[in-house]
């Protein structure tokens, strides 16, 4: 049996890594994601902990009988094309270690204790991110994740039952939902905030509202040599004037926008594309902000295929408001982390988080690890061991003072 946060780190990074580039291909339901979701199976139990299968396909480790009021901590297993190892796996073996720590100090629960593995938390096999968090709450109908595919045209509702899953019992979960009195994720920082203060460990404050939309520029196919440009009707110039226009929307409107996903029809050297299909991700400090920078970067998006002959259709896939964590548990986590008399830095983030979807049901709240590159979801992501166990020693201390006190019932 592996113990600890280090020979548990050890044992979960080889899995999904590229041998290439270094980073990892962790997509929801694939190869990868049946290891490292088998390797937390064996990792709970190893601990004693009993684990179960909801209906969505999240994954949840009991110490002791599930039960109301308990205290849920965990993260995501699933990555980004080429992603970091830390972003979601550091509170997933975090939140283990920390369990078996709290069992090494002798603490005796009040209330049920759980580490839980959300599913499709970066949305990059089927779009839509913090899937699994999303269905428990309600804020996805079953019918839409039903039909969610990914590029091979693989629906959500298939690649569950190629899992071993029921896909009709997908949606909203209140029994389960009703049982997490908190939910505390441990994440590593995704910037250099925490660089700058000199702290190893911070709190979270709010999260950026933020959406992705998708946008498909339609035109003609035709051939490169013999077409007068006058003659195109090319959705390639159009979609690169968005392009252009969602930097200078977001540096107008104090906001970050970015298109880094795009299908090119029928993506040929030699050939005029018909279709060109681009998401955006767009996030902003407060929702007006973010609501005039997507709206003049459609409205830029329009004036260039007009221009260009080309039909433009826009569908916002998903979106998040602005989410304001607690006060009260906020300020609660950061005086344990800190102490009273130099409590936690509390800092925003821009980033989504399965902590962000369900602040708007349950108590939440996010602990960041420091992040010396501020890189994230790139293999250069990075925190130092030593920062690492901080963030470990934090959520324990965390953890053992949440779990101690009684529920009121």
């Amino acid at each position: 049996m592996s113990t600890g946060f280090d020979d548990l780190w050890n044992d979960l990074v080889p899995l999904g890594r590229h041998r290439s580039t270094g980073g990892y291909r962790r997509f929801s339901w694939g190869a990868a994601d049946a290891e490292v979701r088998a390797w937390f199976a064996e990792a709970a139990a190893d601990r004693g902990l009993k684990v179960e299968t909801d209906r969505n396909g999240n994954l949840w480790a009991w110490w002791g009988r599930p039960g109301p009021k308990a205290v849920v901590t965990g993260s995501h297993l699933d990555s980004v094309p080429d992603g970091g190892a830390f972003d979601g796996p550091l509170g997933v073996v975090g939140a283990l270690a920390a369990v078996e720590e709290l069992q090494r100090r002798g603490v005796r629960p009040e209330r049920p204790l759980a580490v839980v593995v959300f599913v499709e938390e970066e949305g990059a096999r089927f779009g839509v991110p913090c899937l699994g968090t999303r269905l428990i709450t309600g804020a996805i109908t079953p019918e839409r994740a039903a039909g969610l595919a990914d590029a091979d045209g693989i629906t959500w509702a298939a690649a569950l039952e190629r899992a071993g899953l029921d896909s009709a019992r997908i949606g909203p979960d209140p029994e389960l939902l009703g049982r997490i009195g908190v939910f505390v994720e441990l994440h590593i920082e995704q910037g250099r905030a925490l660089v700058h203060s000199g702290h190893a460990v911070g709190v979270a404050s709010a999260v950026w509202p933020h959406g992705r939309w998708r946008m498909d520029f339609s035109g003609q196919a035709d051939h490169a040599g013999t077409t007068r440009m006058a003659d195109r009707n090319d959705p390639m110039p159009p979609f690169a004037e968005t392009v252009l226009a969602a930097r200078a929307a977001a540096e107008e409107h104090g906001a970050v926008a970015t298109i880094g996903k795009v299908h090119v029809a029928p993506n040929g050297t030699n050939a005029v594309p018909s279709r060109v299909r681009a998401w955006l991700d767009a996030r902003a400090p407060d929702e007006a902000a973010l609501r005039a920078a997507v709206d003049a970067i459609d409205a830029a998006a329009r004036r260039g295929s007009a221009a260009h002959g080309v039909s433009l259709a826009t569908y916002q896939e998903s979106y998040t408001p602005v989410v304001t964590f607690e006060s009260g548990l906020r300020d609660r986590l950061a005086e344990i982390v800190g102490g009273r008399a130099a409590p936690a830095p509390v800092l925003p983030t821009g980033a989504g988080h399965d902590a962000g979807v369900l602040a708007g049901a349950v108590p939440a709240a996010m602990l960041f690890v420091r992040n010396p590159t501020g890189i994230s979801h790139a293999p250069e992501e990075y925190a130092t061991p030593a920062d690492c166990r901080a963030g470990v020693t934090a959520l324990t201390d965390v953890l053992a003072d949440l779990v101690t006190e009684k529920s009121e019932d």
